[in-house]
């Protein structure tokens, strides 16, 4: 049934690479199976022997994703983050991914040493410009595959729990529309980024290229299925692991 899904999920929206594992009813919002079928389609990429480009987003769903990879050496491909790893109060930002994923694979690994969201737009753009962003914007761009978690939208979303909105903005954007994010990039329930100061002050990279890189999104959940949802339409992944419900939510609407 899993297989099924994942071929009529392809097909109906052009996706070109579908993993769906079964929906654990008492496991709402954990991510255990997919963050299994993400490890192994993570593990495959990096047991490539040509060297590649490794583009990483955040989340705990990734977390969960690198804590399954088994040690590996990997000195071929490099790693970079397209979102950053200090938290609003200076601190390491916990779900960020790009350490502990080197750390397992032994590979030359790129942070970005930013908060995913920073003050101003005119901040973002100073931090960009500073010649230690040059290699990680860089590599990015020319990103081989891409792996990301889909957020979702909600006064008690990852974005307010990780302190990088307060509720008063996430209430705010909500009322905008806001249907989803992808390292903290915020769109609509059309999957468009909405134009909304929030989204100007965010310092994640771009989402990359679709038509050059892979870019896979990892979510599960009902709380997640009107950002998996958007994310599809709007384009924002040409990869997708989830699971049956959230397959068949796709597919019925």
């Amino acid at each position: 049934a899993c297989m099924e899904l994942a071929q009529q999920l392809q097909e109906r929206f052009g996706l070109k690479r579908v993993e769906i594992v079964p929906t654990d009813p008492g496991a709402d919002g954990l991510p255990i199976g997919v963050a299994e079928a993400g490890a192994a389609e993570l593990e495959r990429w990096l047991k490539q022997p040509d060297p590649l480009i490794i583009a990483m987003g955040t989340g705990r769903t990734l977390r969960a994703v690198v804590d399954q990879l088994p040690p590996m050496e990997c000195p071929q491909h490099k790693i970079v983050s397209l979102t950053g790893n200090i938290s609003p109060d200076g601190s390491a930002a916990y779900f960020n991914v790009i350490f502990s994923m080197a750390d397992a694979v032994k590979a030359p690994h790129f942070p970005m040493p930013l908060p995913v969201i920073v003050s101003s737009r005119a901040e973002r753009d100073l931090m960009h410009r500073q010649p230690l962003m040059e290699t990680a914007i860089e590599l990015a761009r020319h990103s081989d595959v891409t792996f990301i978690g889909i957020g979702e939208m909600a006064l008690k979303g990852p974005l307010v729990l990780d302190g990088f909105l307060r509720p008063d903005e996430m209430e705010d954007i909500l009322q905008a529309g806001a249907a989803g994010e992808i390292c903290g990039w915020i769109f609509g329930a059309d999957g468009k980024l909405l134009d909304h100061p929030v989204n100007q002050r965010v310092a994640s990279l771009p989402i990359p290229d679709r038509s050059t890189s892979m870019v896979i999104g990892l979510a599960r959940g009902v709380r997640k299925h009107a950002a998996i949802k958007a994310a599809v339409h709007g384009g924002h992944i040409n990869g997708l692991i989830t699971d049956e419900d959230a397959a068949r939510m796709l597919l019925a609407g």
